[in-house]
């Protein structure tokens, strides 16, 4: 099953039940680490990747932190 919600301003259909599966169906590089995910405006706690669930509709922005100067 897969659910329809908006990630980084795209709508996008994933499988994804958590942030943290969200996280690993996205295959990004390096990820975790150095990751920062909101959901609805409200910023989820890396110790709360595996417990917070997506749902329909939801507004999702994931950002990497950069380095520079």
């Amino acid at each position: 099953m897969t659910i329809s919600v908006r990630l980084n301003g795209v709508e996008r259909n994933v499988a994804a039940a958590t942030v943290d599966a969200l996280i690993a169906e996205l295959k990004i590089p390096g990820a975790p680490r150095g990751l920062a995910v909101a959901v609805n405006g409200a910023v989820v706690p890396r110790a709360s990747w595996t417990s917070r669930d997506l749902r329909a509709g939801d507004a999702i922005e994931i950002v990497r932190a950069t380095q520079g100067g």
